[in-house]
């Protein structure tokens, strides 16, 4: 595999393959979820544990959310039994199928979009008062585009509530570490795509494969893009990761879009 590969076929499949394999974030809310949702109790994640603050969303009922790259059956679903009006644009089908089911069987409306991070070309400027974007940027090999487009979709004082990783997770000796040993092995900047040996990639043949996007980029790319950031938090991965014994791996923002620039 080589740095010309087509990141968003090679993702898309994987996360297809991750829909048929059962992976935490592929499957869907219960009906129970959904319950709650609609009296008003609940809650979601743009990284792996902590709920986001609910004074982030501020009232959603009535507004126009898109969950950029998050699809799974689990976040949108949510927000639309709160009363949002939801769009979900991801680059996996079967991720796709998995909102498409709770909506059915939940009597939802939501709105399904096959597409790129990158180009959110399919909306008009101005078509939505959230953006909802968990931990997936790194799927794809440049995320300045991402920022800028989600800027364009989003009201003046629109809101971007995004989930990413920490890059410095990329970059641990992956066999060190599980024999707890923490070891630095790989150099910024980090892709599995160059950074990583045929025999390496061959373990996780079926996985995603990874970006380790700098936090210039990540934060930076934000602000640039028109953002003012007005909330942050870390969070550490699930509970058996060596590497949160030492630091909490993921970042969530809360950004909002300036009316002027």
């Amino acid at each position: 595999m080589t740095a010309d590969v087509d990141v968003r076929r090679y993702n898309r499949d994987a996360w297809d393959r991750q829909v048929t394999k059962g992976d935490r974030w592929t499957i869907p809310v219960g009906p129970e979820v959904i319950a709650d949702a609609r009296r008003g109790e609940w809650s979601v994640v743009l990284t792996p544990n902590k709920p986001v603050p609910r004074e982030w969303f501020g009232n959603v009922a009535g507004k126009d959310v898109l969950c950029l790259a998050g699809a799974g059956g689990q976040q949108a679903p949510v927000l639309a039994a709160a009363g949002a009006r939801v769009t979900v644009l991801d680059n996996s089908p079967a991720q796709l199928g998995q909102d498409r089911m709770v909506a059915e069987r939940e009597g939802l409306e939501l709105r399904l979009v096959e597409g790129d991070m990158r180009d959110l070309s399919a909306f008009a400027d101005g078509s939505f008062d959230l953006v909802f974007h968990p931990c997936s940027n790194s799927f794809v090999d440049t995320i300045r585009p991402v920022w800028r487009e989600a800027y364009r979709v989003l009201r003046p004082g629109g809101v971007l509530l995004a989930g990413f990783s920490n890059p410095v997770i990329f970059l641990f000796d992956p066999d060190l570490q599980n024999q707890g040993v923490m070891q630095l092995k790989y150099k910024m900047p980090y892709s599995d795509f160059t950074s990583l040996t045929d025999a390496e990639r061959a373990r996780y043949k079926d996985e995603p494969l990874c970006v380790a996007h700098s936090l210039e980029d990540q934060l930076g790319g934000q602000t640039d893009a028109g953002f003012a950031i007005t909330g942050l938090f870390e969070d550490k991965h699930v509970p058996g990761d060596l590497l949160s014994d030492y630091f909490p791996g993921f970042i969530a923002t809360r950004a909002v879009k300036l009316a002027s620039r």
